[in-house]
């Protein structure tokens, strides 16, 4: 299970390169749960990441506006991310899902082929009026991404756990897997939580509360002692 981390800007990057982390995955949370960050900022984190360590870009919270999207998917790929995540939070529907994501893969092979396209949905989708969940490793199939995520939409100190049990994440996870996909689970995963994760045999596990100081994503900070205790565990 490789172990995601993601910071904000270049000196959470080097917390999180120097505790090990296996994806660098630059995000905003001033955006939302997968908000976007500045193409500048994905520039300079890959410029200062080790090259043997991938680097991931969130695309946002994403609208259902295919052309939009695959725009923004361009734009991180440019700016040299390794792999490009799409939250699918405007997407009411399995269809609607699928023609974003078909046209992110479509503009991520243009740019780079050897890039990873995740589709990501939300376990508390109902929250929000966004795609079952459940659905997303065939979006992810059927549109040809690598990888299905769950992660959570609304971040109210409520888990991944909250609003899928382990059957649901173990269902998940097997559905992925069937499909010949990697799958990531996210959404305030505490330490605790971890070995759970990793007895389901997801493959990556995407954290950011848990490796700041204070446990806030909001208002800590990554700390590469923290990263190092998240990294052991995995």
């Amino acid at each position: 299970m490789l172990l995601l981390i993601s910071p904000i800007n270049t000196q959470e990057a080097r917390e999180a390169i120097t505790g090990g982390a296996d994806i660098v995955d630059v995000k905003n949370p001033k955006e939302g749960s997968l908000g976007a960050n500045f193409p500048w900022v994905i520039k300079n984190i890959r410029e200062i990441t080790p090259k043997d360590m991938q680097v991931s870009a969130t695309l946002g919270d994403v609208p259902y506006k295919p052309g939009t999207v695959s725009l923004a998917a361009a734009g991180a790929i440019v700016s040299g991310a390794d792999y490009v995540k799409v939250g699918l939070y405007g997407t009411k529907n399995y269809s609607e899902a699928v023609e974003v994501m078909e046209n992110v893969v479509r503009t991520v092979n243009e740019f780079n082929s050897d890039a990873i396209v995740v589709a990501s949905g939300y376990a508390d989708a109902h929250r929000v009026g966004a795609v079952d969940p459940m659905e997303i490793p065939q979006v992810a199939a059927d549109s040809g991404a690598d990888l299905a995520m769950v992660d959570t939409a609304v971040k109210d100190g409520k888990t991944l756990f909250d609003f899928m049990d382990e059957d649901a994440l173990s269902q998940f996870t097997d559905k992925t897997h069937d499909y010949g996909l990697k799958s990531a689970l996210a959404g305030s995963v505490t330490q605790e939580q971890l070995a759970i994760l990793a007895g389901l045999g997801c493959d990556v596990v995407g954290i950011r509360g848990a490796a700041c100081v204070g446990g806030d994503r909001n208002s800590g900070t990554i700390h590469h002692e923290a990263v190092a205790k998240l990294k052991q565990m995995v």
